[in-house]
């Protein structure tokens, strides 16, 4: 089936934008650049996104997964919820893209609040409620005690939070990797302990 040129273009602007984001950052990308790039004229750009926010968003969406449906995640056994929720990425995400593109990403977000607040509401909104689900899911059952929902999402959000953004693929050290892949589990024990039904 051939795609509408619309579509295509739009793929194309898409794609383009993320290979010059990674390689030359985000500041340093022009609008004029991801037309000449794309192939595809910076006004049928402009019909597409009104602006190089919108555009970025869109990108940086498509390149970390946002898209994708999510599961559930309410399997019966409260604890695997909270974990496999912390542990989720998206199929669609590119994990050696989505590292080299963070570094841009933070320092764009810390040039332009504008774009830093809706890139940080579409990145953290469906943990968020994922999360506000199974913990409500806990409270109701009784398998977690009466805990403040803005301080669980802190607890179990803001360890996964560091280890995407500060440390990533960056850490070296074999141990340090061995951490990494167990850190939901563990987040979610050191929370369980805490607040979960004695």
């Amino acid at each position: 089936m051939v795609r509408p040129r619309s579509s295509e273009a739009h793929q194309k602007v898409l794609e383009a934008a993320l290979a010059l984001y990674s390689e030359r950052g985000i500041d340093a990308t022009s609008m004029d650049a991801i037309a000449e790039t794309s192939g595809v004229s910076k006004a049928t750009i402009y019909k597409h996104w009104p602006d190089k926010t919108a555009l970025t968003l869109e990108v940086l969406s498509f390149a970390f997964g946002l898209y994708e449906e999510r599961p559930e995640f309410n399997s019966g056994d409260l604890r695997r919820d909270l974990i496999d929720a912390l542990s989720y990425q998206p199929k669609g995400a590119r994990e050696e893209l989505k590292n080299r593109l963070m570094p841009h990403v933070i320092a764009y977000a810390a040039r332009d609040r504008e774009f830093g607040d809706k890139w940080r509401t579409r990145v953290i909104a469906a943990p968020q409620e994922r999360l506000k689900e199974i913990l409500g899911r806990g409270l109701k059952q009784k398998q977690i005690v009466k805990v403040d929902t803005g301080v669980a999402l802190a607890l179990l959000l803001g360890p996964m939070l560091y280890q995407h953004i500060f440390i990533g693929g960056k850490s070296q050290s074999e141990e340090a990797r061995k951490i990494a892949g167990k850190l939901a589990v563990n987040v979610v024990d050191t929370f369980w302990k805490a607040h979960g039904k004695k």
